[in-house]
């Protein structure tokens, strides 16, 4: 049996510095576990780019990197971070829950941390906020 750490919260702020979109972040302990993980934006008319950069700010995680798999729940309909999960993963296969798509993908081994114990020694909240997603600069 493994013994998840506690949840971690990953905002992101739009313009006006009032949080975006959101996740809550659970990995296995110890490195090649399953990261399991939940988002969504705050409001239905969030501006294009802020769930990709969610997306993006949860597979940077350094535990997120570290392990093999992940686990997504996403509102059903949001194109924008199914798409960018596909992006970020491998294998990705996704199906609709009622009002949710769940995400089973692989995390891509090139991008695993050489020293996987870094992640415990972070803060428990990640809060990115402002500029624009990477590319669209």
């Amino acid at each position: 049996m493994t013994n998840p750490k506690p949840p971690r919260h990953v905002e992101i702020k739009d313009e006006d510095d009032h949080t975006a979109a959101e996740a809550e972040v659970t990995t296995d302990r110890g490195p090649e576990g399953t990261v399991r993980t939940s988002m969504h934006a705050k409001d239905a008319y969030v501006r294009t780019g802020h769930r990709a950069r969610l997306v993006d700010a949860v597979m940077d995680l350094p535990e997120v990197q570290a392990s093999d798999r992940v686990e997504a729940a996403i509102p059903y309909g949001d194109g924008e971070s199914l798409e960018r999960l596909r992006e970020r993963t491998e294998d990705a296969q996704a199906r609709a829950a009622g009002a949710t798509t769940l995400l089973d993908a692989n995390i891509p081994s090139s991008r695993r941390p050489a020293v996987e114990q870094q992640a415990g020694d972070q803060a428990a909240d990640e809060r990115p906020t402002g500029g624009q997603p990477p590319g669209d600069e």
